[in-house]
């Protein structure tokens, strides 16, 4: 029989729990309770050894539509919701000027 005392489940869904989070800027807020956001990683080239920008496009999920072109934003990874959306808005760390 498995063991299920408090101290192994907890653990489980404490490392369940801990989830990927991303800053960007919001390109684009066109779709309804939707956004897309820019996030900038910096990695090193593997032969030359100099770093390179990578960008991603992630479509984040936005419930209260109030996230404008030019925000920085921190958003979360999320169960899938919809066919592309795979994060949501968790806050707005600057409003765009």
């Amino acid at each position: 029989m498995a063991d299920t005392t408090p101290e192994t489940s907890a653990a489980g869904t404490e490392a369940r729990s801990a989830r990927k989070q991303r800053e960007g800027t919001v390109v684009s807020n066109a779709m309804n309770k939707t956004a897309i956001v820019t996030v900038i990683d910096q990695v090193r080239h593997a032969r030359y050894a100099k770093t390179v920008q990578r960008t991603k496009r992630l479509f984040a999920h936005d419930e209260d539509n109030d996230v404008k072109v030019g925000d920085r934003v921190r958003i979360q990874e999320t169960r899938p919701l919809s066919k592309l959306k795979r994060w949501r808005v968790i806050e707005v760390l600057e409003r765009a000027r």
